[in-house]
C-alpha cells in the first residue's frame, strides 16, 4: 500500500492559536517524512478561518465539514490512505461531546475501512460516564495513540483502552523554528519597561450542547450553543469585575502595559468586556487569534514579563521564553502542563477557588520579587518537554515502517 493521501482531523478553522501552531508543525513533519508531494486534506468547520494562514494547494486541500460531519467523515476517510488525529484535546468532553464523537467517529470508520490511524500528540482528560465507554471501545481501535503528557496515557491506560500507546509532548513547541513574527509588544509600546500579559477564558460558555433553536449570539455553529443561563451570565460578569479589579492593582503596583490575549476568538467578548471596565486603556492592547496568527501571537508570549493565563498553548508557546507564569484553569490540561513542569502547586488555581484573586497578588509579588528559581524551573521543563517532542517526527516514521507502510 503506497500512502498517496493523508487525512488530518482535528479542530481547525477556529481562529485558535494553539490549533494552527500544531497543525503547522505537523504539515511540516509530514512533508519531512513523506515529501512535499503527498496529498494532504484537512476538513474544517470554517474553511475560510483556515486559509487566513494556511494556502491550498496542488498537494494540500481544504474541504468544509459539515456541522452534522457524520457522512463527509465517511466519505473522507474512505477516500484517504492515512489519517491523523490531530486534535490536542482529543479523549475529553469539557467543551463539547459532539467534538469528541468526532474523533471518535473517525477512529471507527478508519477500523472499519482498514486505514492506519494514528492519533498524534493528543490528551485525554473528563469524560462522561457514557462518553468512558466509548472511548474505551472505539480509542481501542486506534493503531497508535501518542498522548502530549504522561498522565493522558495513564487516564486512557485506566480506562482500559487498547490501542498501543506512546507520550511525546505538545507538537506546537516545535514551533519555536516557524515563529518569525515582528515585535508587536516594540511596536506598540516602544519604551515599556514592563508587560504583564493575561489570556483568559470565559468558563461559563461550556459545555456547547446541540439546540433546535436558541439566541443567536450563543450560537457557534447551528445546530450547536454555547450553554447559557442567568446564573452563568451572573458568574461571568462576577469573573469580569474581578479581573477589572485585578488589572487596576497590577497597573498601580507594577507601572506596567497590559496585554489581553485571546488564544482563539472565542475569548474576545470577555476580554473585551474586561478591557471597556478599565479606565487606563492606552496601558492595555486586545491581542486575538482573529486578527493575528500564531506567529505574531506567539511574539507577544515570548515578550511578556509575567502570563497569566487559562489557556494551555499559551503557557506552551511561552515557554521557549521562560516566561514566569502561573495559571487560572478548569481542565486537566493545564493542571498536567504545570505538573510536568513542577510548578503545579504554587502556580496553578481552579477558576472557582475562594479568593481566588486575593492569592493571584500575593503570588505575583512573589514572582517579582524573585523570579530566578521559577525561570530556571521552566528552563529545565522546557528541555524535558523538547527532548520527547523530538520523538514525535521519529515516531510518525517509526509508526508508518511498523504498519508495513513505505515513507
Amino acid at each position: 500500500m503506497k500512502i498517496k493521501n493523508i487525512l488530518l482531523v482535528g479542530y481547525n478553522g477556529a481562529n485558535n492559536t494553539g490549533a494552527e501552531a500544531r497543525l503547522l508543525v505537523i504539515i511540516k513533519n509530514i512533508r519531512e517524512v513523506f515529501g512535499e508531494t503527498v496529498q494532504i486534506t484537512i476538513p474544517s468547520l470554517s474553511p475560510a478561518n483556515l486559509r487566513r494562514y494556511l494556502q491550498e494547494s496542488d498537494h494540500l486541500k481544504i474541504v468544509r465539514l459539515p456541522a452534522l460531519y457524520f457522512r463527509a467523515i465517511w466519505r473522507l476517510v474512505r477516500e484517504h490512505d492515512l489519517i491523523l488525529l490531530v486534535e490536542g484535546s482529543c479523549y475529553m468532553d469539557t467543551w463539547s461531546s459532539f467534538l469528541l464523537w468526532l474523533w471518535l467517529w473517525t477512529t471507527h470508520l478508519a477500523k472499519k475501512f482498514q486505514k492506519p490511524i494514528m492519533a498524534y500528540g493528543v490528551d485525554a482528560g473528563e469524560l462522561k460516564p457514557f462518553n468512558q465507554k466509548l472511548v474505551r471501545q472505539e480509542a481501542s481501535k486506534t493503531t497508535l495513540i501518542a498522548t502530549r503528557t504522561e498522565a493522558a496515557a495513564t487516564r486512557l491506560q485506566d480506562l482500559q483502552v487498547k490501542a498501543p500507546l506512546m507520550v511525546t509532548a505538545d507538537l506546537a513547541l516545535e514551533f519555536e523554528a516557524l515563529a518569525g513574527a515582528p515585535d508587536l509588544l516594540q511596536k506598540i509600546w516602544p519604551n515599556q519597561k514592563r508587560v504583564i500579559g493575561i489570556a483568559p477564558v470565559d468558563f461559563y460558555l461550556w459545555p456547547v450542547v446541540m439546540r433546535l433553536w436558541g439566541k443567536p449570539e450563543n450560537c457557534y455553529r447551528y445546530p450547536y450553543y454555547f450553554s447559557d443561563s442567568s446564573l452563568r451570565r451572573q458568574l461571568r460578569q462576577e469573573l469580569v469585575n474581578n479581573y477589572i479589579d485585578f488589572l487596576r492593582w497590577l497597573l498601580d503596583q507594577y507601572n506596567c502595559q497590559l496585554a489581553l490575549i485571546c488564544m482563539e476568538e472565542l475569548d474576545e467578548p470577555i476580554a473585551r468586556m474586561i478591557y471597556a471596565g478599565m479606565e487606563q486603556q492606552t496601558r492595555l492592547q486586545i491581542f486575538s487569534a482573529k486578527d493575528y496568527n500564531a506567529a505574531e501571537i506567539t511574539s507577544v508570549l515570548r515578550g511578556l514579563d509575567l502570563l497569566i493565563t487559562s489557556r494551555y498553548h499559551a503557557g506552551i508557546l511561552s515557554l521557549a521564553a521562560a516566561v514566569p507564569q502561573l495559571a487560572i484553569g478548569h481542565d486537566q490540561r493545564l493542571r498536567d502542563l504545570y505538573q510536568e513542569l513542577n510548578i503545579k502547586e504554587d502556580l496553578f488555581f481552579e477558576y472557582d477557588q475562594p479568593q481566588l484573586f486575593d492569592l493571584l497578588r500575593i503570588k505575583v509579588a512573589s514572582i517579582f520579587a524573585n523570579p530566578t528559581k521559577l525561570t530556571q524551573k521552566l528552563k529545565t521543563g522546557y528541555e524535558i518537554l523538547q527532548q520527547r517532542n523530538q520523538k514525535n517526527q521519529e515516531l510518525l516514521r517509526e509508526f508508518l515502517s511498523k504498519s508495513g507502510l513505505p515513507n
